[in-house]
């Protein structure tokens, strides 16, 4: 009987839970089949051109066109024939750089040295990810609720379920709304704010109140909410902040042609720090005990001048100007400002031209004036 009640438990603890995972790859492979395709994927679009030495722009838009529906012009504007000049010689740069084979994109970017700088910085990126504590609560979550005092299988698993529901809303709310609002180190900075002030609460609660030391002890409703509140608190903060956020980042900051390295890169940190936090985390309750939620609460603040002080902000930079964030005595924290001023400059060069083009582009210009403004 025994056994049975054992073989239930296990089922219902770990099986369960664990099947979750498939609804991530369930929706990146819908996310892959419908998503637009970006700027990047122009090297897949053939052109023709050089009719009797003058240019024709003839695009196979298998998907119907790319540039043209965001533009609101004609095919043969100046503007989208200008625009796609440039995506075309960025990218035919970028493979002649890369040479051809395997190892071609690595050994272009360690022959440069600010692409080495950029995938350090992407790849710390991920440690100040995993020392938020998320890879620590996503596999000993019944041990982070036991520590603040919720015993009992069924409550574990509710509140675990609790936690899931509130990570998944906080994601779609990051990928609808807040990354492209306030940008890649607006919401870093509320993540790591947010994120300490709520792990320093149960760090400290846990050390006032003991709950650990007095499981038979039965807590009132308003004790037992609070570190619970804090708990989903942080996960509030984390779920639409440092959950998806270097990972965008971590791809927008390399050209195309060494990105297949670059992304490996990001993923390895990613997989190694996450080992290494849940390798250590029942140690670390062993012998910190509520020491640990100080230390990831910490880790967060230190994050803070990380983020403000060394990592650029690339929201609405176009792939073929991020470069731009890093040249030499580029700082941080203006860059973006800086190249979003170039940006609007060329547009505004650019505009003059398709004026006198076509009467269409009226609305278009607005539109783009409109959203500069706004940056």
């Amino acid at each position: 009987m025994a056994a049975l009640q054992v073989k239930k438990c296990d089922y219902t603890t770990y099986r369960v839970p664990a099947s979750k995972n498939l609804v991530g790859g369930i929706n990146n492979r819908v996310d892959a089949t419908y998503r637009r395709p970006a700027s990047g994927l122009f090297s897949k679009i053939r052109l023709d051109y050089f009719d009797e030495g003058n240019f024709q722009f003839r695009l196979y838009f298998k998907s119907g066109a790319i540039l043209l529906p965001e533009r609101n012009l004609p095919e043969d504007a100046p503007y989208v024939v200008e625009e796609y000049s440039e995506i075309e010689a960025a990218i035919a740069h970028e493979r002649s750089l890369a040479g051809a084979g395997f190892f071609g994109p690595v050994k272009t970017v360690f022959a440069s040295k600010t692409l080495r700088y950029r995938i350090l910085l992407g790849s710390s990126l991920f440690v100040w990810q995993n020392g938020t504590g998320i890879n620590a609560i996503n596999y000993y979550s019944p041990t982070i609720f036991r520590s603040i005092g919720i015993t009992g299988s069924n409550t574990g698993l509710l509140t675990t379920g609790v936690y899931g529901i509130i990570k998944l809303v906080g994601a779609l709310v990051w990928l609808l709304y807040l990354v492209d609002t306030f940008g890649r180190r607006g919401v870093l900075l509320l993540g790591s704010v947010g994120g300490a002030v709520s792990m320093y609460y149960i760090g400290a609660y846990i050390a006032i109140a003991k709950p650990a030391e007095h499981p038979t002890t039965k807590e009132t409703p308003s004790q037992m909410i609070r570190p619970v509140a804090f708990f989903y608190l942080w996960t509030v903060f984390y779920s639409p902040t440092w959950n998806g956020t270097p990972w965008v980042v971590g791809a927008e900051m390399f050209p195309q042609h060494v990105r297949t390295f670059t992304q490996a890169c990001q993923a390895a940190s990613n997989w190694f720090w996450g080992f290494i936090i849940t390798r250590f985390t029942p140690q670390m309750f062993t012998a910190m005990g509520y020491g640990v939620y100080i230390f990831f609460a910490t880790l967060m603040v230190v994050s803070i001048p990380f983020v403000y002080f060394i990592l650029p902000e690339t929201k609405q930079i176009p792939l073929e100007r991020m470069e731009e964030l890093f040249e030499p005595g580029m700082k941080p924290w203006k860059a973006h400002d800086i190249v979003m001023a170039r940006v609007h400059e060329t547009r505004q060069l650019r505009n003059g031209a398709v004026v006198k083009h076509s009467p269409s582009s009226t609305s278009f210009e607005k539109n783009q004036e409109e959203r500069m403004e706004r940056v």
